[in-house]
């Protein structure tokens, strides 16, 4: 599990909880439970981290301040 900031809220549009990781730009995933979303989410965040080395981008480090799950 990654230590960055992770935001798992509902989205009725969707009808999915979207998992968002405000710290990388772009990352976020969905899923139909929270335990899912959280689940694909820690997928993106490995995926984002993998293809900013691969492209030779920065990585931000985590703050680690909180885990939000709403």
């Amino acid at each position: 599990m990654h230590k960055y900031e992770i935001i798992i809220y509902w989205s009725n549009e969707d009808n999915v909880f979207v998992a968002e990781v405000p710290e990388l730009p772009g990352c976020m995933a969905h899923g139909d439970t929270h335990a899912t979303a959280l689940a694909n989410a820690n997928e993106a965040i490995q995926l984002w981290i993998d293809t900013a080395h691969e492209d030779g981008i920065s990585v931000p480090e985590p703050k680690g301040e909180r885990l939000i799950l709403a």
